[in-house]
């Protein structure tokens, strides 16, 4: 797919999917994001893109609700004519221990990290199907990817992760004759969160084959791959720096 004139929603586009926006801008495409919490974060990004002379909207939606994908995936039909590509990036990340974890806690990731992206699939499928096409890139995690639990206190996250993997095989199957194409990406030690301590920060590139973190502009690079091949689908691309052979 060529991305000129193309339109993409993102959910869940703040810190790497900044760059991921700008990145698709800079390729020519016009841009829908979604925020929950964090507009100023959303709009500092469609000014992002405006900056690149391409077109971008900002919009409130909790995409964990069906109602509210619909409406989003609505607001981009009516502002751009069409949806080309959906980015479902939106998730949570944390641990609790498995003898706290609660009810609540387990449908919060479940919801946000895999019903999140079904849902929003769901209402942009009917769209690109009237203009021939699209490509739809999931999120999952390297671990996920990997078969590989490896630490105490991620259940949830770790289950809803691998979920996102069988739902895009799944919908690869299901829109291959639609040329909808689905793949994910299982992103390893990409960007440090804010609050971790650097001696763990540090370790965390250690142990990474490559000896550093990735950064926000691999998995750019990686969602462009994704959109702009005619061929691949049901897909989960590990970019990890290496840890899933360590």
């Amino acid at each position: 797919m060529d991305l000129n004139n193309r339109v993409v929603i993102i959910t869940g586009g703040k810190r790497i999917g900044r760059i991921v926006a700008q990145q698709l801008a800079e390729r020519g495409a016009d841009l829908v994001l979604s925020y929950r919490g964090s507009k100023s974060e959303a709009e500092a990004t469609v000014a992002d893109v405006q900056a690149r002379r391409r077109r971008a909207i900002a919009v409130a939606a909790d995409v964990s609700k069906a109602a509210d994908c619909a409406a989003l995936v609505a607001a981009a039909d009516t502002a751009f004519g069409r949806v080309d590509a959906l980015v479902n990036m939106a998730s949570v990340y944390g641990s609790k221990p498995f003898d706290e974890l609660t009810e609540a806690d387990f449908d919060r990731d479940l919801a946000i990290n895999l019903k999140s992206a079904f849902l929003c699939s769901q209402s942009a499928i009917p769209v690109m199907k009237r203009t021939g096409g699209g490509r739809i890139v999931n999120f999952a995690d390297w671990l996920a990817r990997s078969g590989r639990p490896t630490y105490l206190g991620f259940t949830s996250y770790y289950v809803a992760k691998a979920g996102v993997i069988a739902l895009t095989e799944a919908l690869a199957l299901e829109l291959a004759s639609h040329q909808i194409l689905v793949n994910a990406i299982a992103p390893g030690p990409i960007l440090a969160p804010p609050d971790m301590d650097p001696a763990e920060a540090a370790a965390v590139a250690k142990a990474t084959p490559v000896g550093r973190w990735g950064g926000e502009l691999e998995i750019a690079k990686a969602v462009l791959a994704f959109i702009e091949t005619d061929f691949i689908t049901g897909e989960t691309l590990r970019v990890d720096g290496g840890r899933h052979v360590a």
